[in-house]
């Protein structure tokens, strides 16, 4: 944003005034405002009524007593741009465009014509519910809404209207700042509102519903803004299936663009990744009511078994550590349980004591000392409405807890095995003593870790900030390079490949005599990329006659795959020797995200294990052994079960200069495939090579 627009989105946030432009849709929207507590100067514009839910009409904007500092409009498209027009020639600060018609139904010039005219005003929409601020009590939206702050909480940002009612609708007491429904985005993106809302102090986090971003760069300056500044950013992005990417583009006329392009550009800026929205708001809650712990390390504590198995299985699947208690610590807490419990983590207190805060007190602030623990949840499922006579114990335990986790600074949650059995007047208490009323095993535990993860990240952010991402190329016409050219690309560049020659059938034997047998044999026409598929590669071959009936076996199969595909030129390598593992390697320009590497396991485990991580460039060395760390086929290289090691200064450093080499000619370069990459103990070698250069 401008500074101007920066100033009027303020205005737009916080509005002292508020024109309300249209009808039946108008009413409902001052209707909100009211519910909302709205205190401020409310109008209303409408040459056909005489009052909008009581708001006298004024039959035009001339008609105003002032410039309001915000606009609810909701008029036909057809009338949308010229009142946009004159709304800021009147000075407005910002505008609500409720109404739709425009990009997402492909009427691009209409929306080109509304961001033209609406000049510097902050405008959100078109096609979109609104906004509500929960902290001052404004409401600029459609339809009856839910919702509440103690005074502070998240910015929820998304792209679905329907979505972001649904959440002020929420039986889970997530606190709350702002809510934007953000449309189209025509004016105001998600990029603008992180930025934005990094800045207010009401915010503890920020959570965004994304289908789609228009300006990479910009997203990465605002999410490393909000981590600079201690505000988680929490993000669900839809549309990475075939029919949701589909839906993406008609929905809001945004591109949904690839999801693992969009998971590097999250773990590169900090940004907590979720896929469902019941881990959306959990995670939220979490982050706005005890923010992240310090580490990893969790305290759990049950009056069941079961819930104590619960915890330790899925902290188990998702790597959450329930540290075991201090060897000198176990008598002096095993002191403070019933003879019935066994000292663990999580840890059964058992019903004997259950309810009786002089006894598990002292239990709960033992077992943090003893567990080292960064973060505590206890287990809770609270009576159903009307059975309340028991509630007292929950309650009395609750305190306990509250109080050894406060007096030991450490985020603690209290959680319910069914997310229903935990009601709304506990909720309320729970977060008014600090406590984080989660509902849901799973979704607290992995809240739990994403915050834990968060704060890992931030201070690696933090102590090295990433360079900006380098902006997309569009896309041009690629042409495939054969594999010799590619390998002498990658050669000249320093990558190591096999020892080989180019040669034609005629002059085969002499140079496979000359490289050395066993060799490969590989047809070099540019009309393959996947020589398996076509026969156009044979492998292991021993001795002359081989070579010969590889010959002629590949010119017969390529010719019944492709006989245009035929050609006299071939390349003859030596066969490479067993690695300790395959990797694939992708480098590719991306019109949206910039550049991007892929690691993976490779080979035939390709598209069979699914094992990948995807970096947005630039990268550092430890970035890329983060990356690789973080891959199944990691184990093969750090020595599994006694073959040797790799040496994994000499990967990164190679994989390193092979991003910088890409980097400097991506004018020229669209696209490198190495698959695969064998790695060997002290180098790696690229075995099969793909590159693709642009032709216009």
């Amino acid at each position: 944003m401008t500074p101007k627009r920066r100033a009027n989105f303020e205005r737009l946030l916080k509005p002292r005034s508020i024109a309300f432009v249209g009808g039946r849709d108008a009413t409902i929207a001052v209707r909100e405002a009211r519910r909302r507590g709205f205190a401020g100067q409310m109008w209303a514009v409408n040459p056909k009524r005489a009052d909008l839910e009581g708001v006298p009409c004024v039959p035009s904007f001339a008609d105003l007593p002032d410039a309001p500092d915000a606009v609810y409009l909701a008029i036909p498209a057809a009338g949308v741009v010229a009142a946009l027009g004159k709304l800021a020639e009147m000075g407005v600060g910002g505008v609500v465009c409720f109404s739709a018609g425009f990009k997402e139904t492909g009427d691009t010039a209409a929306e080109q014509s509304l961001i033209a005219a609406t000049g510097e005003m902050a405008l959100i929409g078109p096609n979109c519910y609104g906004l509500i601020n929960y902290i001052d009590n404004a409401a600029l939206w459609s339809f009856e809404h839910g919702g509440w702050s103690p005074g502070y909480g998240a910015a929820i940002v998304t792209q679905s209207g329907m979505f972001s009612s649904d959440i002020t609708m929420s039986a889970r007491s997530l606190p709350l700042a702002y809510m934007v429904s953000a449309g189209n985005q025509a004016v105001l993106g998600l990029e603008d509102f992180l930025d934005a809302f990094a800045e207010d102090p009401a915010v503890r986090a920020i959570g965004l519903h994304i289908e789609g971003l228009q300006d990479m760069p910009a997203f990465e300056r605002a999410a490393l803004k909000a981590i600079e500044r201690g505000v988680a950013v929490v993000a669900l992005k839809t549309g990475s299936s075939s029919i949701g990417a589909a839906l993406t583009v008609s929905h809001t006329g945004s591109l949904s663009g690839s999801d693992a392009l969009y998971e590097g550009l999250f773990a590169r800026t900090g940004v907590i990744s979720v896929t469902n929205p019941a881990q959306f708001l959990e995670t939220l809650k979490y982050l706005c009511v005890v923010g992240a712990p310090e580490g990893p390390n969790v305290a759990g504590f049950t009056c069941s078994g079961g819930g104590a198995t619960m915890l330790a299985d899925h902290a188990e699947k998702i790597g959450l550590a329930f540290p075991v208690v201090r060897a000198d610590e176990r008598a002096a807490l095993a002191d403070l349980l019933p003879d019935i419990a066994t000292v663990s983590n999580p840890l059964d207190y058992t019903t004997p004591i259950w309810g009786q805060a002089e006894h598990t007190y002292p239990v709960f602030a033992k077992a943090m000392d003893a567990m080292a623990a960064d973060a505590a949840v206890l287990v809770q499922d609270y009576p159903a409405e009307g059975l309340d006579a028991s509630k007292i114990y929950y309650q009395n335990d609750a305190g306990a807890f509250a109080q050894a986790a406060s007096e030991r600074g450490i985020p603690a949650a209290i959680c319910a095995t069914l997310p229903e059995n935990l009601d709304t007047e506990t909720r309320r208490h729970l977060i008014s003593t600090g406590i984080a009323p989660m509902q849901g095993i799973h979704e607290t535990l992995n809240a739990v870790q994403s915050a834990a993860i968060w704060g890992e990240r931030r201070n690696r952010i933090l102590a090295a900030k990433p360079a900006p991402l380098f902006a997309g190329i569009p896309a041009g016409i690629p042409r495939m390079l054969t594999e010799d050219a590619g390998k002498a690309w990658l050669a000249e560049r320093g990558f190591m490949v096999p020892r080989g020659q180019t040669t034609t059938a005629q002059y085969a034997e002499a140079v496979a005599h000359k490289v050395g047998y066993p060799v490969a044999l590989k047809m070099m026409s540019p009309r393959i990329a996947h020589k398996s598929e076509a026969g156009a590669v044979a492998l292991g071959i021993a001795d002359a006659s081989g070579l010969k009936h590889a010959l002629d076996q590949m010119n017969g199969s390529v010719a019944a795959h492709d006989g245009q595909a035929i050609t006299d030129r071939y390349l003859i390598e030596a066969m490479s020797p067993t690695p300790l593992a395959e990797m694939i390697v992708t480098l590719r320009s991306d019109p949206q995200f910039g550049a991007a590497l892929v690691l993976g396991s490779g080979g035939v485990l390709t598209e069979l294990v699914g094992d990948a991580a995807t970096l947005l460039l630039p990268a550092t060395e430890d970035d890329i052994f983060c990356a690789l760390r973080s891959l199944k086929v990691f184990r093969l290289l750090e020595g599994f079960r006694g073959r040797p090691r790799a040496d994994m200064d000499k990967v990164v450093d190679a994989l390193y200069g092979l991003c910088c080499a890409f980097l400097q000619d991506r004018e020229k370069i669209s696209e490198i495939e190495i698959n695969p990459m064998f790695v060997y103990a002290d180098h790696i070698v690229a075995v099969d090579a793909l590159i693709h250069e642009n032709c216009a």
